[in-house]
């Protein structure tokens, strides 16, 4: 064995080792079942509610801590689906090729990938993964390494030639001197910001965080202020102070909300999961349902990452039988084939073209371009690229080659009468003809583009491959305006970046840190921006885009980097989960609706009993009888419907739209109750405190039958259950809910103030609905 070749001693290795020169934790890691649990469990949402089931404690009622269980729900949701999405994702980036092949003590033996030290000698062959930035020492080999720069074309590594982790073998076989590790490594700089937990850009997450960081700034010092007015002012019991102060506090807090949110979004997971989509955060089906503008990279996305043979084309009165034979022959007397070579033997893989005996073979080099081969019946022919194969004589051929080259990847096959013994072609060569190869594009992909198109979405192209190739196969898919296009490594600013993105949708050569670039320029503009990507070259994109769509066959970095993973890696299943999002949008902001009358009523409630005379009318168990009947379960089931349409305006505006004229009405009820109640008929606490909790139901009702509208039998069903449910709680059950047995006079106010106010709501309501629908045509 040469002296250079032995590689390392067990002693250079272990010293290698001691001073921390090893492959060791290069991985994109998934966030651990501890920190999963612990984030979670502790947020301002579970504190705030944490705090008032203690309050409730001290008095001893326990019924009334039964909002806790939805707080437990909602905590379990969460923990539940990310470990799922993590165990799934970590069966994912378990890579076949786990072992490397090293030469130590002058053997060849495997080893961990982790246990690769610097200065190792790797013997790599085809298939194989390089795990670690090398430099060759001996051999050569062809390189993908469209994972780390979007360039699909093979790139030929020998002698002297590094080579980047991250990449494959396509053909050949070399031995290469390990010369970075760890951190090191080119693919692990690329994908370093990958490994940092990436925030939610969600609406409905935005959302729903200010409520609660709104409620959570005015809750307690609200809370105190009421508890010191009806326990110091209003002689009210110490216990019954605590339970209706919490009973406004927890009012204000739309924990169902959370609890829906969390729930609907994991029913839409399952569902995306059976069409083969892994959804590693809740919140970005909303997202994507709202994404205006795609970014896609060619391959692995567009493309299968696989070669074809798109055509054969003939060089003036050549034979076209002759042609194919060379073709097919060059192909299989490839000992070794590469893509190039293993899509020509597909191509003619069910013809008749003859194949013909092999006496010798001529490989390809990086320096000639071309390989070649002798044939037992005397004939000898070359493939590789004409301007090389031909040399001086490329100009009569150079019109077709170019016209050729627009969309696919041009090899000319040409008749020699030989080989040297140093393998240079014997004669002129006589040009046959030119086989096209291009990427294999999926047979979806023209169908999803144009759904997209549909949708309004603006699709954009971006790739490291050379932009006439990119632009050819975004052209075949029906991009918009795919025929003008861009090189990038002629964009050297943000500006001219930002210039080119607002104005192209088709970009070649692109590097990594671009692509994230392109997605800023964008999300500087007002777009919500989604980007798709298999390879580490995608992953700063990934990370910096609001909806990131990563493929289960591409790199480690970029299914961890990405909120959704492609495990079937098709493209394809991009409508579906835009049309879960959607339903689950639309569902959502129809029944959230429900939550926020309960927010906003408690809020205004809060602050009025401040200053009116009366005891806060509620207890925490009978807003709890309000939110199971009149909020949460029909929320639960107006959510779960079909609902394709497409996401306008702001979810938070929407909601609160449909919310306001429920709790205005809900308000006026309470406080007309409180003062014909003890003002004029003399009724007791228990006696108004019914008559509040039964009329805040009906407004509740109000809305559910608004909302139900178009009806459907589900939706007549639902209220059917919901004014049985009320009233089975209010006639069964009046001892757990503090309801009272109804007077003659409780009878009248009841029906006066649901008859009045039943009016009252559907004026409000179409005023609101009005405003709304001109405001959303405005904004469109």
């Amino acid at each position: 064995m040469d002296e250079k070749l032995k590689g390392l001693t067990s002693a250079e290795v272990a010293e290698r080792v001691a001073r921390g020169d090893v492959n060791a934790d290069v991985d994109v890691k998934t966030r651990t079942i501890k920190q999963i649990v612990l984030g979670n469990v502790c947020t301002l949402f579970n504190l705030i509610n944490v705090i008032l089931a203690l309050f409730v404690l001290i008095t001893g009622s326990y019924k009334n801590m039964l909002f806790m269980l939805v707080i437990v729900l909602n905590t379990v949701i969460g923990i539940v689906q990310e470990v799922r999405s993590k165990r799934t994702t970590d069966r994912l980036s378990i890579v076949a090729g786990s072992h490397a092949k090293v030469i130590r003590d002058g053997a060849q033996v495997e080893v961990p990938l982790n246990d690769v030290v610097r200065d190792d000698l790797m013997v790599l062959g085809r298939g194989d993964q390089v795990p670690a930035d090398a430099e060759v020492v001996a051999g050569a080999a062809d390189l993908n390494e469209s994972l780390l720069t979007g360039e699909s074309n093979l790139i030929k590594k020998q002698i002297g030639h590094k080579l980047m982790s991250g990449s494959f073998v396509n053909a050949g076989t070399v031995t290469a001197r390990v010369e970075h590790v760890g951190k090191e490594n080119y693919a692990a700089k690329i994908s370093a910001e990958a490994k940092q937990r990436k925030a939610v850009n969600s609406e409905i997450m935005n959302s729903l965080n200010g409520i609660i960081k709104f409620v959570s700034f005015i809750i307690f010092p609200l809370g105190a202020i009421l508890f010191s007015r009806e326990f110091f002012s209003h002689s009210v019991a110490f216990n019954d102070a605590v339970l209706s102060t919490t009973a406004a506090l927890v009012g204000m807090i739309p924990e169902g909300l959370i609890l829906l949110t969390s729930t609907v979004l994991a029913v839409a997971v399952v569902r995306l999961a059976k069409s083969k989509v892994l959804v590693q955060q809740l919140y970005c089906i909303e997202t994507l349902a709202r994404v205006d503008t795609l970014c896609l990279d060619k391959t692995g996305t567009i493309t299968t990452g696989a070669m074809e043979v798109a055509s054969v084309e003939l060089v003036g009165s050549a034979d076209a039988a002759e042609v194919d034979t060379a073709l097919a022959s060059l192909a299989v007397a490839d000992e070794d084939p590469n893509e190039t070579a293993q899509a020509i033997i597909e191509h003619y893989a069910q013809s008749a073209v003859a194949r013909l005996s092999v006496v010798r073979i001529v490989p390809f080099s990086s320096d000639k371009k071309w390989s070649g081969a002798a044939f037992a019946d005397g004939r000898a022919y070359v493939m590789g690229a004409a301007r090389f194969v031909l040399g001086d004589g490329y100009a009569a051929v150079e019109g077709q080659a170019n016209e050729l080259a627009e969309d696919a990847r041009v090899l000319l096959v040409a008749r020699v009468d030989g080989f040297t013994d140093d393998g240079d072609m014997v004669g002129t060569p006589e040009p046959l003809g030119f086989v096209c190869i291009h990427d294999q594009i999926r047979a979806t992909a023209a169908q999803t583009i144009g759904y997209f198109k549909d949708q309004g979405v603006t699709v954009n192209v971006i790739s490291g491959d050379d932009p006439r190739t990119v632009s050819g196969i975004a052209q075949k898919v029906g991009v918009p305006g795919a025929d003008q296009y861009v090189d990038a490594t002629t964009l050297e600013t943000p500006e001219q970046v930002a210039a080119a993105i607002e104005r192209y949708h088709v970009f070649g050569r692109v590097k990594p840190e671009q692509k994230k670039q392109f997605v800023i320029a964008l999300q500087e503009r007002g777009h919500v921006v989604a980007m798709t990507g298999d390879g580490v070259n995608d992953t700063l994109a990934l990370k910096q885009a609001d909806c990131s769509v990563a493929m289960a066959a591409g790199s480690d970095a970029a299914r961890n980097v990405a909120q959704l993973v492609l495990v079937d890696n098709d493209f394809a299943s991009m409508p579906k989960v835009v049309a879960e999002g959607r339903r689950s949008i639309n569902n959502l902001q129809r029944s959230a609706s429900l939550f926020l009358v309960k927010t906003l009523l408690s809020m205004s409630l809060a602050v009025l009993f401040i200053f009116l005379p009366w005891q806060y009318p509620f207890q925490p168990i009978q807003m709890t009888l309000i939110s199971a009947f009149t909020i949460g379960l029909p929320s639960f089931v107006l959510a779960l419907e079909p609902n394709k349409d497409r996401i306008r305006g702001r979810f938070l505006e929407n909601v609160i739209v449909k919310s306001l004229p429920g709790a205005l009405c809900a308000v006026l009820n309470v406080v007309a109750v409180n003062v014909i109640g003890y003002t004029s008929l003399g009724l007791d606490y228990s006696q108004v405190s019914t008559l509040c909790v039964l009329l805040t139901a009906w407004v509740g009702f109000l809305l559910i039958v608004r909302l139900s509208i178009p009806f459907t039998p589900l939706r007549a069903a639902l209220v059917v259950v919901v004014v049985g449910g009320t009233v089975l709680g209010a006639t069964l059950l009046h001892g757990l809910f503090g309801i009272e047995p109804f007077t003659t006079s409780m009878t009248v106010v009841f029906v006066a103030c649901a008859a009045a106010i039943s009016v009252v709501f559907q004026v409000l309501y179409r005023l609101f609905g009005s405003w709304h629908a001109k405001r959303l045509a405005r904004l469109a």
